[in-house]
């Protein structure tokens, strides 16, 4: 594309500088017409080979032959009047090619802030095999393969680190510019840049499976997901190229016609052709073909720039009219991690008590038993551990240092003759009795993300009017949870089936009138991903059928990137109705202007190219949404 560019510019400057030689010049007749034609054929000779090849396959009216008809129309004019003025035709395909120039440009640099994700693409994969590393291609490795990645290299499959601690750039996934750190036993995304120290990872997916893969292949097929917007361009340049290619015919034929038999007159015909000549310049569909495009195109790359992939120009616009959001509360607006918050009423130290119900519970692989572990911090000694009864629905009860530990619900306190004391904390609690005696609590909760309460705030700034979060968990959790976000409404207790005919009663509420859209992480989230008018999925957690049935996809798990992208969405529309209304009110006042003969070939250059120079700017803007 740059030396594409680059030759183009050339090629302006230089029919520039011989277009106001020739200007100056005192040569006349046919040589001067030779001297013309040079700075014509050198700025436009493309164009006279697409409107050539157009009219051989049948494709007659674009702008390419738009643009060859009134230039050369130009030139027989001035030929016929012998005036030697060819100036306002070489000008008018000069200053097309200037505004084809721009698009180029405008194109190019939308274009690098999609590429950049493209340099995530891996070309290897180093596996060790005796003693030494060889580089193989990322397809080759297989599930379950060790691969080594070392300071400075890309992260070419999905997997497990198995050994090593290292930092990693994810800029080009998520936005994000500050460094993450990873060690032995985290999960790692392909595409990332390993920064530091030397990484050994177990890979969980091949490679078209992986991160790496899906996200290339979104921004791949983009560009195929026209909006409504653009279709509408397109049968809208389709119709009106002709009607305006034989509305300048009848400019120039019927007008002298009138003159010349109905009233008598000189028929005029250099001044009615010349008109349509500039008739058929100021129509030339150019602003809106190019610039409308291009706006969703820059808005697609500057979403990608913070980590918001948009799968097509279709889902931008849906999700500029986005005034109903629907969440999934767990890995969604939680961290979707359940931990110990909380320890209540304990007769012992805090640490002992944790110690005790970690022990009792090692052997449940329950979430709750999980967590116990994590906040205990340290491994099990299952030789302290024995007389290990768990107690379907109620708990367990164990012997640990030869303290009968009991750890479950009310219902196995009240078993053992034990009263519990309630907790008004929302998460799971775990209660705990030594030797029969009530020991207290422990408080297991999910975390709110960061920033989740944040995030409603600034998508309600964004023109969001409902929020509703759904979710699988107590009434009691679920409202706790949307009190503290600010949320509107919030349905709990639901099966993943429930959820899909929530969005699906909601819809019908609006009947229409506004789009839903649900963001969701998990796997289970996937069908109602689908049914919305927008799916948002979040990608770095989100599970592969939640990310392939969405229309968003979030790749930094960020719920404050929800709000970014609406935004982005309505900055990019917005763009696109300045185009077209300002394109259109242009045109429209200067053609009535060219048809009475109140415009000349110089404001004809201004209503296209001008106009168009000046859309393709603004469609530029679509690329900055940093600050939104």
């Amino acid at each position: 594309m740059k030396a594409k560019q680059k030759k183009m510019l050339i090629r302006i400057i230089i029919a520039a500088v011989l277009l106001i030689a020739l200007a100056l010049s005192p040569v006349t007749g046919y040589l001067r017409l030779g001297l013309y034609l040079i700075p014509y054929l050198i700025v436009g000779y493309d164009i006279l080979q697409k409107a050539g090849k157009g009219i051989l396959n049948g494709r007659i009216f674009d702008e390419n032959f738009l643009m060859t008809v009134a230039t050369l129309g130009a030139i027989a004019i001035a030929l016929y009047d012998n005036t030697g003025d060819y100036t306002e035709a070489v000008a008018v395909m000069l200053f097309y090619q200037i505004g084809e120039w721009f698009q180029g440009y405008a194109v190019g640099k939308s274009r690098k802030n999609i590429s950049e994700l493209m340099d995530i693409r891996p070309d290897y994969a180093n596996i060790e095999k005796d003693g030494q590393l060889v580089r193989v291609d990322p397809d080759e490795v297989k599930i379950g393969d060790v691969i080594v990645v070392q300071p400075g290299e890309k992260v070419p499959l999905d997997g497990i680190v198995i050994e090593g601690k290292s930092s990693l750039n994810t800029s080009a996934l998520t936005g994000e510019s500050v460094p993450r750190g990873i060690e032995a036993g985290a999960e790692i995304t392909s595409g990332c840049i390993n920064l530091t120290g030397l990484l050994k990872i177990r890979t969980t997916k091949l490679f078209g499976e992986s991160t790496v893969s899906q996200i290339l292949e979104l921004v791949e097929n983009a560009s195929s997901r026209k909006s409504r917007s653009e279709a509408f361009i397109t049968r809208f340049a389709r119709v009106y190229t002709p009607i305006v290619f034989f509305s300048a015919l009848a400019l120039a034929i019927i007008p002298p016609l009138v003159r010349l038999f109905g009233m008598g007159l000189e028929a005029d015909w250099d001044d009615w052709i010349y008109r349509s000549l500039v008739f058929l310049v100021i129509s030339c569909p150019c602003a809106l073909v190019i610039s409308i495009p291009l706006s969703f195109f820059a808005g697609i790359g500057g979403a990608s720039k913070e980590g918001i992939l948009v799968k097509g120009s279709n889902y931008l616009e849906a999700l500029s009219e986005a005034t109903i959001l629907v969440f999934d509360k767990t890995g969604t607006m939680t961290q979707g991690v359940f931990e110990v918050t909380d320890i209540h009423h304990s007769t012992i130290d805090d640490a002992k008590l944790i110690e005790l119900a970690a022990l009792a519970e090692s052997s449940s692989s329950h979430p709750i038993s999980k967590s116990l572990q994590k906040a205990y911090g340290k491994a099990i000694d299952r030789n302290r551990i024995k007389n290990v009864q768990e107690i379907s629905g109620e708990g367990v009860i164990a012997t640990v240092d030869r303290i009968q530990v009991a750890a479950g619900n009310e219902k196995l306190m009240r078993r053992l003759g034990v009263e519990p004391i309630s907790c008004h904390s929302v998460g799971t609690i775990v209660h705990m009795a030594l030797d029969g005696k009530y020991a207290g609590h422990i408080v297991i909760a999910d975390r709110i993300k960061p920033h989740a309460a944040e995030a409603i705030r600034e998508a309600k700034k964004a023109g969001v009017k409902k929020t509703v979060m759904l979710t699988g968990d107590t009434r009691k959790v679920g409202e706790k949870v949307a009190a503290e976000l600010g949320i509107d409404e919030v349905r709990a207790e639901l099966m993943p089936a429930d959820k899909v005919t929530i969005v699906e009663e909601l819809i019908a509420q609006n009947k229409g009138k506004q789009k839903l859209a649900f963001v969701g992480d998990g796997i289970n989230d996937a069908p109602v991903l689908s049914r919305a008018d927008i799916g948002i999925a979040m990608g770095a957690m989100g599970s592969d059928a939640a990310i392939e049935a969405a229309d968003v996809v979030l790749m930094d798990d960020d719920p404050l990137k929800i709000a970014k992208g609406i935004k982005i969405s309505r900055k990019c529309l917005a763009i696109v109705k300045e185009n077209i209304w300002f394109a259109i009110g242009i045109k429209v006042a200067c053609l009535i202007l060219g048809a009475f003969g109140l415009a000349n070939m110089w404001m004809a250059i201004f209503a296209d190219v001008g106009v168009m120079i000046l859309a393709i700017l603004n469609a530029i803007r679509a690329l900055f949404v940093k600050n939104l």
